[in-house]
């Protein structure tokens, strides 16, 4: 059985024994939307609990737009033409306007990689930010939630008359599904913020996963916090596997969230009929895979569908490495997974992106981890708590030869782009 894997920008075809895969887990059938354009020009005028967009920014002269970073492939051109021409013609100066790139704690985006975000034509036209979460003196502080978390997000944002935000809707491994409030927080949010909403009180919780929202602190908090900052309006997308746009949803934060949550959920859930021994899969390829830090959503992504003690292999480009400094330096200082979480569950540790080795940790209480990458040789690879492989064919089949004749695999092309459950 021969597999295109989503890996770097060109993809990893690779060879699985046919007899043993029971199950190759993929998005439904879903046409692309033919006039993606006329889409979003629809429902910036008829969105879903909301005034139009162009009725909601009359009589305003400022306007913060907040887009994602570049590690969503989110077609921003495409919302963004449309979206700025209805809001100037409403009366926002240009020079009104702030789009705001949610990096959270990520690093900026900036030159090439700016215009490859946004397109030429609005990178050289309009008023580009991109949020430093650490910077103190380019947040507002708005208080705390009734959780205890510290309230601080950008000023751009805070300070506009218009309030917009856009994305993308996915499966997302902590906060159920990426999209609507989660690109204010941890979107355009300080870093005490984020360290506290990604703390093990929210993250330890078992609704804290992969497409639920009832129940999930993590979402319920973001949430919190995102309507108290306020937003006027979103534009969110969902993609197909081939990243093309299925639909937009735009309107009222919550509202139009829930309503393109559920639509996802139809298009990207697929299911096992029980836990294999071996599970197959990705980072979803470029802009996902480029980092470690990105790439465990992958392994978290296959963690439903693995036996206890069974194996995830994981091929992921890791083109630029394995994250931020600080994410680095928690594999130094850790000898180990229990040793991290032994620390993390007390009182006086933190190191900034910790959260993603906690959900490292997750994965690896259950199953062992093989990668395979290009990006990163087999001795740093070794030093990230899993195992390196030189190919896909060999990880499978070591541990073909561990789990024995009968041992089931099943396959995730797309990563945790696919929502993966047993029935």
């Amino acid at each position: 059985m021969r597999v295109r894997l989503e890996y770097g920008r060109e993809g990893l075809e690779v060879e699985l024994p046919d007899e043993r895969v029971v199950r190759s887990l993929a998005y439904k059938d879903a046409e692309p939307l033919a006039d993606p354009v006329a889409a979003v020009q629809r429902v910036l005028a008829e969105p879903i609990a909301s005034p139009p967009v162009a009725e909601l920014a009359q009589g305003k002269k400022t306007a913060c737009v907040v887009i994602c970073d570049i590690t969503r492939p989110v077609p921003n051109e495409l919302i963004l033409t449309p979206l700025l021409e209805t809001i100037e013609a409403a009366g926002v100066p240009r020079e009104g306007i702030t789009i705001l790139i949610a990096t959270g704690l990520h690093r900026p985006n900036e030159g090439e990689e700016l215009v490859e975000l946004v397109g030429r034509r609005i990178a050289e036209t309009y008023r580009i930010e991109n949020h430093f979460g650490e910077r103190r003196d380019e947040l507002t502080y708005l208080g705390e939630s009734p959780r205890g978390v510290p309230i601080w997000i950008n000023t751009h944002f805070v300070d506009a008359e218009l309030k917009i935000t856009t994305g993308l809707i996915e499966p997302h491994l902590m906060a159920g599904y990426s999209g609507g409030r989660k690109v204010i927080c941890p979107g355009i949010a300080g870093l005490d913020t984020i360290k506290a909403w990604h703390s093990p009180k929210f993250l330890e919780h078992p609704r804290a996963d992969c497409g639920l929202l009832d129940g999930n602190p993590v979402h319920e908090e973001n949430t919190w916090i995102a309507k108290k900052v306020g937003c006027d309006f979103i534009v969110n997308t969902v993609i197909d596997d081939q990243r093309r746009p299925l639909e937009f949803f735009a309107g009222d934060m919550e509202a139009a969230f829930i309503v393109g949550a559920e639509f996802v959920r139809d298009v990207v859930r697929d299911t096992v009929a029980a836990p294999v021994d071996i599970v197959v899969t990705c980072s979803a390829g470029y802009p996902l895979d480029t980092t470690f830090y990105q790439a465990v959503k992958g392994l978290t992504g296959a963690l439903p569908i693995v036996k206890e003690g069974g194996t995830i292999i994981m091929a992921a480009g890791l083109s630029e490495g394995i994250g931020s400094a600080p994410f680095q330096q928690l594999f130094k200082e850790n000898p180990s997974l229990d040793v991290f979480m032994e620390r993390i569950l007390g009182e006086d540790y933190f190191l900034m992106d910790q959260w993603q080795l906690e959900e490292l940790a997750k994965v690896r209480r259950k199953a062992r981890v093989k990668v395979v990458s290009d990006g990163l040789d087999s001795e740093t690879i070794d030093q990230l708590f899993v195992e390196s492989a030189d190919s896909v064919e060999d990880a499978v089949q070591a541990s073909l030869d561990e789990y024995g004749p009968d041992a089931s695999i099943a396959v995730i092309p797309k990563g945790p782009y696919v929502l993966a459950q047993v029935e």
